[in-house]
Order: C-alpha cells, then sequence, then structure tokens
C-alpha cells in the first residue's frame, strides 16, 4: 500500500521531489502551494492550493486525508508555515521532514550587509539612493521608512493594488533571469542598492552576480532557526529519507 505524503510545495526542492516520487508507487503524493502566486509552477503529482487554518486545520487535513509523511519543502523564509508543520506532525505523531537548501555565503568581491529585519535596511542606505527589493510584495510595509529612496519592487504577478508609496513601483517579470539581464536593468534603473533574502538556490542569484559585477552594496535578510526536526538540502535527500521508511 502507497504512503500518503503531504508535500508543503514553493520551491524548486519541491518540484524535483514531485517529480522523483511521481514514479515511485510507493508514494500517493499531494502538493500543497500557498496560494501567494496566482499562477505556480505546475508539478508532477497531484496539488492543492491555500491555507489550512493554522495548525488545528492542519492537523484536521492530515487526520482527514490518512497522510503519513509531512515533507515541507516551502520557501526557507516561510517561517509560519514551517513552525505550524512541525507542530502539526508532533501532534499527529507523523514523520516529518523539512527541506532547505543552504543559505548564500559572500564571494570575493561581494559588498553584503546581513541584517535580522528588513525595517534595518534603512539604517545603511543612504538618502535618495534607488534601491531595488528583490523581497517580494508581501514584505513592503517593512520599507516604509526609505520614504526619502526610490524604490523598485518586482513581483511575478501584476498588482492586484497601487504601490504602497509614492516613491516607488512594482517591476513585473517571472525568473530566473540572466545575469546579463540583471545588469542591464540595474544600470538602467539606476540601482545604487540591492536588498534581498538569503533564500540560497541558483535560480535567484543572477542578481547577486550582478551586484558584484557593478559594485553594488547587497542587504540580506537572515533566515531563522527551524524547527527541531529532520533536516536535508536536497531533492534526492529527501527521497533517499522517505525511501528508507517505506
Amino acid at each position: 500500500m502507497s504512503q500518503r505524503v503531504l508535500l508543503l510545495a514553493g520551491s524548486s526542492e519541491a518540484r524535483e521531489i514531485a517529480a522523483l516520487l511521481s514514479v515511485d508507487k510507493a508514494f500517493d503524493v499531494t502538493a500543497s502551494f500557498a496560494g501567494v502566486t496566482r499562477l505556480p509552477a505546475k508539478l508532477a503529482v497531484k496539488t492543492r492550493s491555500g491555507g489550512f487554518g493554522g495548525v488545528t486545520g492542519l492537523c484536521d487535513y492530515l487526520r482527514d486525508t490518512g497522510t503519513d509523511v509531512l515533507i515541507d519543502a516551502t520557501h526557507p523564509f516561510a517561517v509560519n508555515m514551517t513552525v505550524s508543520a512541525a507542530k502539526a506532525a508532533k501532534k499527529m505523531g507523523l514523520r516529518h521532514l523539512i527541506v532547505q537548501r543552504p543559505g548564500w555565503q559572500p564571494q570575493r568581491g561581494d559588498n553584503w550587509h546581513f541584517v535580522d529585519a528588513l525595517e534595518q535596511a534603512a539604517a545603511l542606505i543612504s538618502k535618495e539612493a534607488t534601491v531595488f527589493l528583490g523581497t517580494g510584495r508581501q514584505t513592503l510595509d517593512s520599507f516604509a521608512n526609505l520614504a526619502d529612496c526610490r524604490l523598485i519592487c518586482r513581483q511575478i504577478d501584476p498588482p492586484d493594488r497601487p504601490f504602497p508609496y509614492p516613491n516607488g513601483r512594482f517591476q513585473i517579470g517571472r525568473p530566473p533571469f540572466s545575469i546579463a539581464d540583471e545588469v542591464a536593468f540595474f544600470k538602467a534603473e539606476g540601482i545604487d542598492w540591492l536588498v534581498v533574502k538569503n533564500s540560497g538556490g541558483g535560480a535567484s542569484h543572477s542578481k547577486l552576480d550582478a551586484a558584484r559585477e557593478l559594485g553594488l552594496p547587497v542587504i540580506l535578510l537572515r533566515r531563522q532557526s527551524l524547527p527541531d526536526a529532520p533536516l536535508v538540502e536536497t531533492a534526492q535527500a529527501c527521497v533517499a529519507w522517505l525511501s528508507k521508511g517505506a
């Protein structure tokens, strides 16, 4: 009998896991998206979209679907979901694994500044600077203290509301972007500072490479600590962990 797996998606690793498990009859996989992106990437397994209603709602879902294993392969900054998943798995007594790629590390030529909260960026950025916010539209409330700067925020979907500040605008685009694309964009917009989350991985690294090439300073938001749970960094390691308990 197949093990029922709930895969909390939202990362490239989740997409790889879904592809690997889709051809393994030992597992019956459902991938869940948070619903933040209107057109998420298609996966090789059945999917659902939307929240669960906190820990209680997630427990209800796990119970109702007869889930055996909970795999958290959400984005490294989907902190609330990761915490809720750990609590739900513990409460339900389920096997639980976190899949999270390592964060980025600075290389020679990088001018990186790490912060624990995005609001701290204002203490580093000079007035009247043009700032590229690569942290997503959901973080814009954290940049109210950059009223003297010009702000550009890139997002995948066309905005459903105006930019929250008169000194900023949205830039629509779907990754991946090449280094040449990012260099051209930064030059055309006169970017002075780049602000990103330390998400890790290769898909978004091109903007860091572009910043290095142009000598631009970068502010990176540190990750929060993870719940106490088994952790692997790759899709292949996830499948190996699953197979050991199958």
